[in-house]
């Protein structure tokens, strides 16, 4: 099947991504245009930080666009996994309960979970508690009669796949469940890892029931353009309590400076929807290749995206690590490097990336990981333009 081809039986869920494309931008012009952006809210600081605006008012724009009552939005916050580490330390205390409602959190966590002497959860005499979704969908009685019985403080949900095989999550999925636990348990906060997610839909997590939300800006919210960085948005009770951990209990969020500005922020931010509907087009062309090649991808080409993300799963660890060796043969930085599976830290398995990208790690750009264990999955996503993952389509075509 050819490029042209794989396009016109795409053409209906491109169509889709436009109008949300065109929704967010909507949206995000909208939070710019209320806050009244303009060029001294680029202008870095130094020292303290006191009284920056471009800062503060970065936050009331993601506030804005994430339907949030309070942001922290920094690039001091150096990736997602810090910024839920923050947000688990900020919110739990000694013999609360930590519920995770969509199964395991990322690998990256799991020392924030159970890391022995090292200040973690288990450390502190917090209790953690998984329950595992079931062919993607929640276990809602399951999920309501736990509640009922342990009364979490932190109810989470991890909106993408991370090293697993099941599908992303809908903002539809989660009112569902959402509306069932509030009904039933008016405490707590409902927490979401956001990550991959931001602009996939018309809707966040946000505005849909969660309490606070969670990203990186290395990922779908910066645009490609955004340095370094993280958010935390969400409830002001939950701001205020996750801001005195991010600085301290005495500082809360009048503290935090960059010499190099906020302009790549704020251009990020505007970017988002278009660079996230160009890596989304760019997912299912890759989708339908590999499919039409043989191989299972999930989500399926005939079926919604709720993240970046396309898996591809493989047969042997030599197909995986081949075509995750491929999609760097094709980035516009490092073309010329070999990936090798290596110790990655923060991982239990080997894992293989591509990533040769203009920002170290940026995965809203062209880029493909996996850990190297069974099933052997391949986690493509980003791209800033449609034309650049074209380029690597038309090549696999060829490969495969």
């Amino acid at each position: 099947m050819t490029i042209s081809e794989c396009e016109k039986k795409l053409e209906g869920k491109f169509k889709e991504l436009e109008d949300i494309s065109f929704y967010n931008q909507k949206k995000v012009l909208r939070a710019f245009q209320e806050h009244r952006i303009s060029a001294q809210h680029f202008a870095g600081t130094t020292g303290y930080g006191y009284d920056d605006i471009g800062r503060d008012t970065l936050r009331k724009v993601y506030s804005s666009v994430f339907g949030t009552e309070d942001a922290i939005v920094s690039p001091l916050i150096t990736c997602g996994s810090h910024a839920i580490s923050t947000v688990l330390f900020g919110l739990l205390r000694p013999g609360d309960t930590l519920l995770s409602i969509s199964g395991s959190l990322y690998d990256t966590l799991q020392d924030t979970l159970y890391g022995k002497g090292n200040g973690s959860l288990e450390d502190l005499g917090i209790k953690y508690e998984q329950i595992e979704m079931i062919e993607d969908e929640f276990d809602i009685p399951k999920i309501v009669a736990r509640i009922k019985e342990v009364r979490p403080k932190v109810i989470f949900v991890q909106r993408s796949r991370g090293y697993s095989s099941r599908k992303a999550l809908s903002c539809e999925k989660m009112r569902e469940v959402f509306s069932a636990i509030r009904k039933e348990y008016k405490e707590g906060f409902i927490a979401v890892d956001n990550c991959y997610g931001e602009f996939v839909e018309k809707y966040e997590p946000t505005e849909v029931g969660a309490d606070v939300i969670v990203g990186s800006l290395i990922k779908n919210p910066g645009g490609g353009l955004a340095p370094t960085g993280g958010y935390i948005a969400g409830s002001q009770k939950a701001i205020d309590l996750i801001s005195k951990r991010y600085t301290s209990p005495s500082l809360g969020l009048e503290v935090g400076s960059f010499e190099m500005g906020y302009r790549l922020f704020y251009q990020g931010l505007f970017l988002a929807p278009h660079v996230v509907k160009e890596a989304l087009k760019g997912a299912y062309l890759i989708g339908k290749i590999m499919e039409d090649k043989g191989y299972k991808v999930i989500p399926a080409s005939d079926e919604s995206s709720y993240d970046i993300i396309k898996s591809v799963v493989f047969n042997t660890e030599d197909e995986l690590v081949k075509f995750v060796q491929n999609i760097q043969k094709f980035s516009p930085v490092d073309s010329f490097v070999l990936p090798m599976p290596w110790d990655m830290p923060g991982y239990e398995d080997k894992v293989i990336m591509a990533a040769g990208t203009f920002v170290g790690g940026a995965s809203i750009e062209l880029s493909c990981d996996s850990p190297i264990k069974k099933p052997y999955i391949a986690y493509f996503q980003g791209g800033l333009t449609y034309e650049h993952i074209k380029i690597v389509a038309e090549e696999l075509i060829k490969l495969y």
